[in-house]
């Protein structure tokens, strides 16, 4: 699995605001601080993940971002998907859609294993999980 930096930095943002739930909304730089991040970087991030409906903002003074919906109900694979499309694509294609020349047929079945594996792991940790 090679995970970008941009699904790296998604994760590591919504942990912050996942540790954050129930305190208001966190500034963008705050977000970007705590995880030692590109502040315009985690801004692009943060608006993906707002029109995704994972990340709710808020303008003033005291505005900032918070999840828009409970830690609990947000998935690693969730967020990886918002900001990087398709879990476990092989050379941007899904492992389903992937067609070989003979000789190497056997492998679209091995890729969709391991996407299977991937999603499993994936699917099932939440952001409440990782900030307990």
């Amino acid at each position: 699995m090679k995970l970008s930096a941009k699904a790296d930095y998604a994760v590591r943002a919504v942990l912050v605001l996942a540790a954050h739930q129930g305190e208001g909304p966190i500034k963008g730089e705050l977000v970007a601080k705590a995880q030692d991040l590109p502040l315009k970087f985690v801004e692009n991030i943060l608006g993906e993940l707002k029109h995704a409906g994972i990340v709710a903002s808020h303008r003033g003074p005291e505005g900032g971002y918070r999840l828009a919906v409970p830690a609990e109900e947000i998935s690693l694979a969730e967020v990886i998907r918002v900001v990087d499309g398709s879990i476990a694509a092989v050379a941007g294609v899904r492992p389903d859609e992937v067609t070989y020349p003979p000789g190497a047929e056997a492998l679209p079945g091995v890729w969709l294993e391991a996407r299977g594996m991937l999603r499993s792991v994936l699917e099932t940790i939440t952001f409440a999980q990782l900030v307990e």
